[in-house]
């Protein structure tokens, strides 16, 4: 919804500039995708449901396809490949702390009341 709003924002303001107006917004439902896991996906466009291998390789090819740049496309091609192939999985939490461990990090200091029903350090 968001990149339809955008697009139709961008030629309001042209139209705007331009002295003309526009019709309202109107908002095109393209379907719904999810992953689920590996070779495994849901679809649904319009009256068409897809699940399983099909789904995933129409939620593959939708994320590739509106990716910016050649190189951009290739680039996650060749890595989603070799996950694949390898059966690697991207790290996928966000810690901020690169190379430590839960062990060697200091504990956070306590939290106290401050009397007004707010905590602080």
């Amino acid at each position: 919804m968001a990149k339809q709003q955008g697009e139709f924002v961008g030629q309001l303001l042209k139209a705007r500039a331009a002295g003309r107006t526009l019709p309202r917004f109107r908002y095109r439902d393209f379907g719904a995708m999810a992953t689920i896991g590996r070779k495994s996906a849901v679809a649904q466009l319009g009256p068409i449901r897809l699940h399983g291998l099909p789904a995933w390789l129409l939620w593959s090819a939708a994320h590739i396809y509106y990716l910016i740049g050649f190189r951009n496309r290739i680039t996650v091609v060749l890595n989603w490949a070799w996950n694949y192939v390898t059966f690697q999985r991207g790290t996928r939490l966000i810690t901020g702390l690169s190379g430590s461990r839960v062990e060697d990090m200091a504990a956070p200091a306590p939290m106290e009341p401050d009397g007004v029903g707010n905590l602080n350090r």
